[in-house]
């Protein structure tokens, strides 16, 4: 994972720019790439074109000696920078074997035969992107045509943004501070789009089947309605999906390790791990790794639930354990870090992100260059508490795609921008294109936790936990969910709305409207979030990028509807969640 700039359309519909313009243009767009330098300390790269400029902050996972970037294609005319991974390359290298000269082992490098292709074969951008099975966004420049193609995943697990300067000039960027103060327009590059230059707006590349309901609803279950196993068929399905992707995703040649939580999903996540770790995937597991000890992390005040239960994980799975105390005060004295680096005011997000943030700067201090983590599996399992309350399966489903549409608004924007803030590369194998079809594709009864007949509801992810209870202790396999926030020490938590309480004051709460018009904090902890982004990213356009919807426990403003307690709240963490959590909040015992 790394980072760039891209600056296109210099001219901006004007005679040809002269030389001296194209480098100050070039200067300004180093300048903004060192805004992003975190993201990509091992290299940085540029490319001065006659209407594009890319400058590429890399972080060397994979080929560390050749892949530098900007990648150039054997003929000199197309221009590529990318942020992510690409773990199908060594299919689609023998693809182009005879056909195309490849010119380093960066497995990025793929995207420039696929693109000659495409352009040969009637400009099929959706098709090419289709074909890539990974991680990324990236920007694209023909200088023969004089056009470019951008694009992003199908989920967003890899941020993009794009923005506009006064002279209609047209920038993307890896992180929104590289635009802010530049363009006067920024937004975020949609995810499972692209864009071409010669098109008027954005593509959609990205479609699937399971986005209805009644292409899911008649899918052959695991369990039937006593909960009894009918088809362990569809359970294997689920333990053989992941586990490929885990595979897949240990392409690096670099030390890596496991975030290890000691919930279902990181757990799951180390457990696999292990199992490969032992022989370098990138030989066909024909030779010994290069590191052969997995290393797994945890973080949490001290006597968290996560660390607990981390180190009970780490035991049985048998990796090198670290276990990260932090300090009330730390974590608070890291937040203008946290936001700068995260971009965002939303309260999940930046909760959980400073926990990771500290933690990640430990892992890149041992060396470890990539992490994989669980991140995901909530969203298509339906593993957050409030899916209890889900009235049928209908509506179980369409909160699990909506959950899915908005993943790079929160989960995938906190994991890649907290550990990236330190050069460390998250993975996330949960959310492998091919995994997510198997996942979203299953029966949703199979996900829900339906009443059983001796009178108990059955647990969240029950279908997950089932695939993988032979290779994790029970109290961690069958563990009930503790949000990332949560799990961390629940005076986290607690301490942040006493302190934002404090902080902000009755009269400045109530003038919110006038202080911030746009999206107005819906409550004192997000004021005083705002206060800092505000500070950091003062324009308009940057206050827009972040999203802004009420939802208790992270459900979406709709299912919010499922209960009607849930009607004047607005509290993201999983205690909110009266008679299904464990430690719910008192104040809504009944």
């Amino acid at each position: 994972m790394c980072g760039f700039v891209g600056a296109f359309d210099l001219s901006s519909g004007s005679q040809p720019i002269d030389e001296g313009l194209r480098e100050q243009l070039r200067a300004e767009v180093l300048e903004m790439s060192k805004k992003i330098r975190h993201r990509g300390p091992d290299w940085t790269g540029v490319y001065t074109g006659k209407n594009a400029i890319l400058s590429h902050e890399r972080l060397a996972i994979v080929d560390p000696l050749s892949g530098k970037q900007p990648l150039v294609s054997d003929d000199g005319k197309i221009i590529l920078a990318v942020n992510g991974e690409i773990y199908n390359q060594k299919q689609i290298r023998k693809e182009f074997e005879g056909k195309y000269n490849f010119k380093t082992q960066s497995d990025c490098e793929v995207i420039i035969p696929l693109y000659k292709k495409c352009c040969a074969e009637g400009k099929n951008f959706g098709g090419m992107i289709e074909k890539l099975s990974g991680i990324f966004a990236f920007a694209l420049y023909d200088s023969e045509k004089d056009v470019y193609l951008i694009a992003r995943d199908e989920i967003g697990v890899i941020p993009l943004y794009q923005g506009w300067d006064k002279q209609g000039r047209y920038y993307v960027a890896s992180e929104l501070k590289a635009l802010e103060g530049h363009c006067m327009t920024i937004e975020e590059f949609p995810n499972g789009h692209y864009f071409y230059s010669k098109d008027e707006k954005p593509s959609h590349w990205y479609f699937r089947d399971w986005e209805s309901y009644e292409n899911v609803k008649d899918s052959p279950k695991a369990a039937d309605d006593k909960g009894e196993i009918i088809n362990p068929s569809v359970i294997e399905k689920v333990k053989v999906g992941l586990e490929n992707a885990v595979k897949a995703q240990l392409m690096s040649d670099v030390p890596y390790g496991v975030l290890l939580s000691g919930g279902l999903d990181s757990s799951i996540i180390a457990a696999v791990t292990q199992k490969f770790s032992k022989m370098r995937v990138e030989s066909d597991s024909k030779e010994e790794a290069w590191w052969p000890k997995l290393h797994s992390f945890a973080v949490g005040l001290e006597g968290s639930p996560d660390l607990i239960a981390a180190q009970k994980a780490a035991d049985y799975i048998g990796t090198v354990h670290h276990e990260v105390h932090f300090t009330i005060q730390e974590a608070l004295d890291a937040l203008p870090d946290v936001i700068y680096h995260i971009e965002t005011y939303d309260i999940t997000t930046v909760r959980a992100s400073t926990p990771m943030y500290l933690l990640a700067r430990v892992i890149k201090s041992m060396g470890i260059k990539m992490v994989l983590s669980g991140e995901g599996s909530d969203e298509l399992f339906g593993g957050y508490l409030y899916f209890h309350k889900a009235p049928d399966a209908k509506e179980f489903h369409e909160e699990l795609v909506r959950k899915m549409s908005k993943l790079h608004l929160y989960d995938c924007l906190r994991a890649n921008k907290s550990l990236m803030a330190w050069g460390v590369e998250g993975r996330v194998p949960f959310l492998d294109k091919d995994f997510i079809d198997i996942a979203m594709r299953l029966n949703p009864t199979d996900k829900m936790s339906i009443k059983l007949p001796d009178g108990k509801q059955r647990i969240e992810k029950w279908i997950l936990r089932k695939a993988f209870e032979d290779m994790l202790p029970e109290s961690i396999c069958w563990r009930q969910k503790e949000q990332f926030s949560d799990g961390v020490g629940y005076n986290w938590i607690d301490t942040l709305k006493k302190i934002t309480e404090e902080k902000v004051s009755d009269a400045e709460f109530a003038r919110r409207e006038n202080r911030f018009p746009v999206n107005p904090p819906k409550t004192k902890e997000e004021y005083y979030y705002r206060e800092i982004y505000s500070r950091l990213f003062p324009s308009d356009s940057a206050a827009k990028v972040v999203p802004h919807e009420a939802g208790v426990a992270c459900s979406t403003a709709k299912a919010l509807e499922w209960d009607a307690a849930w009607k004047n709240m607005d509290e993201p963490s999983g205690r909110a969640i009266s008679g299904v959590h464990d430690d719910a909040y008192k104040a809504q015992k009944k």
